[in-house]
C-alpha cells in the first residue's frame, strides 16, 4: 500500500486508497467487523464518512463494529463531513458544532482527524466557519479541516478568515478516468472545444499549489452514466483496460485506480465498495505506475482528443 501525507501534514500519514463509507450500512454487524479487519490486512487506514450517509446509520454501525475489533483508534484516520440538510445547506457555526458532537457520538470516538464541509453553501459566513473550526480544534474534537466540492475562490474566501495555523488540507472532488474534465480543461487551454470549459476553477492546479490533497470520489463511474467497467456501452475504454491489465498484471479496476494515482497531484482514491474482494483488487494496484504513454492512451480512450 502506498501512503501519502494529507495536506503535507506528517501526522496525517494515510493510505493512498481510502474507504468511502457511504454504503457502510448495507453490511450486517458481522460483515462490518470482518470488513474492518480486512482493511487492516490491506494496509488501509483512512475512512471517509458524512453525517448524511444513511442519515447517520453508517457512522453508527462503523463505530459499533470498530469496538468489536482489536483496531486502536489511533491507528486510523477518520474523516467526516457535515453541512447538508434536507432541502438546504447549512455551514453556520451552530450547525457545524452540533454536527460534530453528533458525529463523534455515533462513531463512538473522542475526535475526528479531519472535518470537511460537504458542499458549498451560498449563504456561508466565513467568519462563523472560522469560529467553529477554532472552537473544535481548541476542544480537541477535530484536528484538521477541509472542504468537499469547493472551487478555489470558495476556498480562498474561507481561508481569509481562518488563522494561518488552521490549513484546509483536503478538497473532495469527483475524479476518475471517465470523470476527467479537470484534466481536459487544463489540456485545452486557449481552445474553443467543450473540453476547454472551466467548470471548477482549475481545482487540481490549485490543490498542487497549496498542498491540498484531492480526494477522488466515485472514481469508477462515468461522470453521468454510472459504472463503466465491463459495461457494453463503453467498448473502447474497456478494450484498452483489458490490454493494460494484462500488461501490468492487474485488473481493469486496478488500471483505473492506477490512472488516478499516476497524476502528480498525489490524489487519494476513495473506494466505496463494501465487497472485500473488490477492495483487495483496488488496494493491490496502489503500487502500479503507468507510463505516460499508457496514461494518455487511457485519457484519449475515455473520449478526449489531444489538441
Amino acid at each position: 500500500m502506498n501512503y501519502i501525507e494529507i495536506g503535507g501534514e506528517a501526522t496525517l500519514h494515510a493510505s493512498q486508497i481510502g474507504v468511502g463509507c457511504m454504503r457502510f450500512n448495507r453490511l450486517t454487524m458481522t460483515e462490518a467487523v470482518d470488513y474492518l479487519n480486512h482493511t487492516q490486512q490491506l494496509g488501509i487506514n483512512f475512512f471517509d464518512h458524512a453525517d448524511i450517509y444513511g442519515k447517520g446509520s453508517c457512522e453508527t454501525l462503523f463505530g459499533r463494529a470498530l469496538k468489536q475489533t482489536s483496531i486502536e483508534r489511533e491507528q486510523l484516520i477518520i474523516q467526516s463531513k457535515c453541512g447538508i440538510q434536507p432541502g438546504f445547506y447549512d455551514s453556520s457555526k451552530a450547525h457545524i458544532l452540533a454536527s460534530v458532537d453528533q458525529i463523534l457520538h455515533r462513531l463512538g470516538v473522542d475526535y475526528l482527524d479531519i472535518l470537511a464541509l460537504h458542499r458549498p453553501d451560498a449563504l456561508i459566513e466565513p467568519e462563523e466557519v472560522a469560529e467553529a473550526f477554532k472552537l473544535l480544534r481548541e476542544s480537541g474534537k477535530v484536528k484538521f479541516f477541509g472542504v468537499s466540492n469547493f472551487h478555489p475562490l470558495q476556498i480562498e474566501l474561507l481561508k481569509k478568515t481562518l488563522p494561518s495555523d488552521i490549513p484546509l488540507v483536503v478538497n473532495q472532488l469527483q475524479f476518475g478516468l471517465m470523470a476527467n474534465h479537470m484534466v481536459a480543461e487544463g489540456i485545452h487551454v486557449n481552445r474553443y472545444e467543450a473540453e476547454a470549459i472551466n467548470r471548477d476553477g482549475y481545482a487540481l492546479d490549485y490543490a498542487r499549489l497549496h498542498q491540498m490533497t484531492v480526494q477522488a470520489w466515485s472514481p469508477y463511474q462515468h461522470m453521468t452514466e454510472g459504472l463503466f467497467i465491463d459495461q457494453p456501452e463503453f467498448p473502447e475504454i474497456n478494450a484498452l483496460l483489458s490490454e493494460l491489465a494484462d500488461k501490468y498484471q492487474t485488473t481493469k479496476t486496478g488500471i483505473v485506480t492506477a490512472w488516478n494515482q499516476r497524476h502528480p497531484a498525489n490524489i487519494q482514491t476513495l473506494a466505496g465498495t463494501m465487497t472485500k474482494e473488490r477492495l483487495t483488487e483496488i488496494a493491490n494496484s496502489s503500487h502500479i505506475v503507468l507510463s505516460r504513454a499508457d496514461w494518455y492512451a487511457l485519457y484519449q480512450a475515455s473520449g478526449h482528443v489531444l489538441p
